[in-house]
């Protein structure tokens, strides 16, 4: 589902737990360490139509917390094995 096709009412319908790392989980484990469930979440509560990424990676790079204060990520992957499994990842 893309985030331009969403209302802002838009709620997951279910949720389910990461099982392998992946680069979307890496995606997701960062917006989850700021504060969002998902990217469409952090679109639609700060209203940014650009993410800034890490060109050779495509992970995030930042990300502007509630509180406008900023979450910075590195390049490499920082969701390890062991946090995987806290990963949650929505249907929506």
């Amino acid at each position: 589902m893309s985030w331009a096709s969403c209302d802002s009412n838009t709620r997951p319908k279910s949720m389910s737990r990461a099982k392998v790392w992946t680069a979307e989980v890496e995606n997701l484990y960062r917006f989850q360490q700021a504060g969002y469930r998902d990217e469409l979440e952090y679109r639609q509560v700060k209203l940014v139509a650009l993410i800034d990424k890490w060109p050779e990676t495509g992970f995030v790079k930042k990300l502007q917390r509630r509180d406008n204060t900023f979450y910075y990520f590195n390049r490499k992957r920082e969701c390890q094995d062991q946090d995987v499994h806290k990963v949650k990842i929505y249907a929506y």
